[in-house]
């Protein structure tokens, strides 16, 4: 799939645009002051793929516990930034990766460019994160709502603070919590700029909804080439927020390592628990990473047939399953020991 062409930022070890791996990122729900329970979280995000974490920095004591968490973890740290820009100065002291900011909000023009002075000096990204509750009352006034118009004016408006600056190392995120306000704002933007874009559907609800919106927002504009890292926001566990994005990338290719699993919504046909079949296989495969598509499938019409392209799989009888890889039939087994004799075969490929 064509990608959009932008600019390469470097943040840590990782890249963001310019045709590097789509990353997917995370932001910590600890208190960023507790140390041990933030390094906690993102080691456990790290084991799930998380490849950028943003941590809170609400005030000066959060500024401060960056020191040590930076020292204890492997992905890059951006720090979130609102309204004190002193806050970024100790972040940037104190080993952080990258800077989430909105320059129109932490103060005159001297305060941002000690901000990005000290970026500089760095070698430090920012982004310039826009969402549809934080637009610019000039803004606001002007279009009399929020519309991606506005968001993408609000965006660019602030970009040429930092470029006033001779400051580029940026990453730009326009965020919606509705979604087709949010899809038509990063078009409209990515024909306007060359900055690598952060794609998100901000405050996007629970876990289920907030998969579905998400799913369809970012989803939607990576399919069109658009997008250089995502964040899937949820209320709820941040592990989901990762398990998801992954789960985006790899549904549209952009990940090809991994399980690929496929299962059917059950008939009537169906003579086996077919349901807790795929979610105990589905759980019990959660950490595999090898590059394999499991089907499980209800009844002999779903399963060799047309899950052949399946590199292993289950098709169900009447108390029983057969085991096929390839569309082949390997084996016969009782319902009771499918899930076991599946995962066998499959380690053992």
């Amino acid at each position: 799939m064509r990608r959009n062409d932008t600019i390469k930022v470097k943040i840590g070890d990782t890249y963001i645009g310019g045709g590097a791996p789509i990353s997917v990122q995370s932001m910590t729900n600890t208190d960023t002051r507790d140390v041990e329970n933030t390094v906690s979280q993102i080691k456990k995000l790290e084991g799930y793929g998380c490849d950028i974490i943003r941590c809170a920095v609400p005030d000066m004591e959060a500024a401060e516990a960056i020191k040590e968490i930076v020292k204890q973890i492997k992905i890059p740290l951006v720090a979130d930034i609102h309204f004190d820009y002193r806050l970024a100065l100790k972040s940037i002291e104190n080993g952080v990766n990258g800077l989430r900011i909105n320059p129109g909000n932490i103060g005159n023009i001297n305060r941002v460019r000690r901000v990005v002075e000290a970026a500089k000096d760095k070698d430090i990204p920012i982004r310039i994160g826009v969402n549809s509750g934080s637009l610019q009352k000039n803004i606001l006034n002007k279009y009399g709502k929020v519309c991606p118009e506005a968001l993408v004016e609000s965006a660019l408006e602030h970009v040429s603070i930092f470029e006033s600056l001779n400051f580029q190392d940026i990453v730009i995120s326009i965020k919606s919590s509705n979604v087709n306000q949010m899809i038509e704002s990063y078009k409209i933007i990515s024909n306007k700029v060359k900055y690598p874009l952060h794609l998100g559907v901000t405050e996007a609800g629970t876990t289920w909804r907030g998969t579905i919106k998400s799913s369809i927002g970012i989803g939607s504009l990576l399919s069109q080439g658009i997008g250089d890292t995502i964040r899937v926001s949820l209320t709820g566990d941040p592990a989901e927020e990762i398990k998801v994005g992954r789960e985006i990338l790899k549904t549209l290719g952009y990940i090809k390592s991994g399980i690929e699993f496929i299962s059917c919504p059950t008939c009537g046909r169906t003579q086996i628990d077919i349901i807790k079949i795929a979610n105990e296989v589905e759980k019990r495969l959660s950490n595999c990473n090898k590059n394999i598509k499991v089907a499980i499938m209800g009844c002999v019409v779903n399963g060799p047939g047309e899950a052949r392209e399946a590199d292993i799989g289950i098709a169900g009888g009447k108390g029983e399953g057969l085991i096929f890889k390839k569309g082949q039939i390997v084996k016969k087994v009782k319902e009771e020991n499918l899930v076991d004799e599946l995962i066998s075969q499959i380690e053992e490929l």
